[in-house]
């Protein structure tokens, strides 16, 4: 016995020592190599390579810290914001702006430079982008089109309801704002510019809103929802109009409302009849496989790249094709089950991160401004309260049920950040305005909380004419 451990002893050194003479035959054969190719080709290019690659490391680096700040900021934001009764997109909103030049960069420029980077913007724009993409194709997997073929008409009418009055208001607000605030643009392309920015609604806060609040499967949810989704298609469609006139190009807006009501109607009419074959064959699997997911997410993809180049964002091309998929299907619910979970904690909250690093509240720096910007909150809460209130009145709905379709609609958030993004880029408003319109946007998605919760209490929600649907 004693023979043989001594045996295995001896076999274990030779194995380390086998392994240690490889070692550095291995460490000496490439320093030799790495010699002769400066000898050849000198230290310059060596350098060059070396700093490219390190280059890329530390975009990488810094791409992952920033998505870790970000994700954790956010989610704590969102914690506190649900403990207090308000949605978790407004936390995370607020953590980005608590990142951004409003707080972290101008106090603390260092710790947001290294933590932040300006060099990962575009990344984290990237990442966040896909992350509002994937969010608004599972939201369209949960839509319920019986409540569409049932209350279609409605929800057409309180969104061109929603959308007629705050644009009208917008329109009468751009007298008084556009001597100061307007840029090198014609009167009529800000005025209608400022209606626009007043008559959106924010699709993926809403669909976050109610998915939080346990509505989205509810008739006023799914009404709501479908009211969204037609007003922000009109409006994406009136913001190409009004970009077209700013920039003296009627023909690309009209281009882009033509385009759009042909691709809806290919979607429904080609697409959901192909994918509705396509369903029962990929259910036949006892899951969906590599090749199923593969399909999916390519298909994704290409409605969403299809409505991007239209020029209504990607959003809509996500959700409008989980919206044809059937939503009670073995295929819709394993997809749900597998990007849920990562896209609600990694993708969605970087989106509104994200989008808050971009707020600039300090730009607002008189009293006679922050009067201004009051108004403008007011009036752009009477407009798509009041107009959404109205038109749900007309179709039949109670005055509690028609002012919590108001209370939703009134949600502007980030596809409001958008469009006003567009308007300061193109030159159409000023930073001062932009900031203000920013304010607008972020106070009326925190006013749906409260509002909401004064319509419809919680113990509301649990009853059966609420739960039906």
């Amino acid at each position: 016995m004693a023979l043989f451990e001594k045996v295995r002893f001896r076999g274990v050194i030779s194995t380390f020592g086998l392994y240690a003479i490889l070692l550095g035959a291995a460490v000496f054969g490439f320093a030799y190599v790495t010699h002769e190719g400066r000898v050849q080709f000198g230290d310059a290019d060596a350098a060059l390579s070396s700093a490219g690659a390190h280059g890329n490391v530390n975009l990488l680096l810094h791409v992952l810290l920033a998505l870790s700040v970000v994700i954790i900021v956010a989610r704590t934001c969102g914690g506190v914001m649900k403990l207090l009764g308000q949605p978790t997109v407004i936390g995370e909103v607020i953590g980005g702006i608590l990142l951004g030049p409003s707080l972290l960069r101008s106090y603390a420029p260092k710790v947001a430079e290294y933590l932040i980077p300006a060099g990962t913007f575009p990344s984290l724009g990237i990442i966040a982008q896909l992350g509002v993409i994937l969010f608004m194709f599972l939201v369209g997997l949960e839509f319920n089109p019986k409540v569409l073929r049932r209350s279609g008409h409605a929800a057409l009418l309180i969104s061109h309801g929603s959308i007629v009055v705050p644009f009208l208001l917008g329109a009468w607000v751009s007298l008084k704002l556009y001597e100061q605030y307007a840029g090198a643009v014609p009167f009529v392309g800000f005025a209608m510019f400022i209606g626009a920015s007043f008559s959106v609604t924010a699709f993926p806060v809403l669909a976050r809103i109610l998915s939080d609040r346990g509505l989205s499967k509810t008739r006023l949810g799914s009404l709501a929802l479908t009211c969204a989704a037609v007003d922000d298609v009109t409006a994406w469609c009136l913001v190409a109009v009004v970009l077209g006139v700013a920039q003296a190009n009627i023909d690309t807006g009209l281009y882009t409302v033509g385009f759009t009501i042909a691709y809806i109607a290919f979607m429904f009419i080609v697409a959901r009849p192909v994918i509705a074959r396509l369903v029962p064959y990929l259910e036949k699997l006892e899951q969906l496989t590599e090749s199923g997911m593969a399909v999916v997410c390519v298909a994704l993809l290409l409605s969403a790249l299809a409505t991007e180049f239209i020029g209504i964002h990607a959003i809509f091309g996500a959700f409008l094709l989980g919206a044809i998929t059937p939503p009670q299907s073995r295929v819709a619910i394993n997809v749900t089950e597998r990007l849920d979970h990562l896209v609600r904690v990694m993708f969605l909250p970087a989106f509104f991160a994200f989008t808050g690093l971009r707020v600039q509240v300090q730009l607002l720096d008189t009293p006679a401004e922050w009067l201004l910007c009051g108004e403008i909150i007011l009036l752009a809460c009477v407009g798509k309260i009041g107009g959404s209130w109205i038109a749900g009145r007309l179709t039949g709905l109670g005055w509690r049920e028609a002012g919590i379709i108001g209370v939703l609609m009134n949600t502007r958030g980030l596809v409001e950040l958008i469009v006003l993004n567009l308007g300061l880029d193109t030159g159409i408003i000023t930073p001062p305005l932009f900031t203000m319109l920013v304010i607008m946007a972020l106070v009326t998605t925190f006013l749906t909380g409260p509002l909401l919760s004064l319509l419809m209490p919680r113990a509301t929600l649990q009853t059966p004419e609420i739960a039906k649907g």
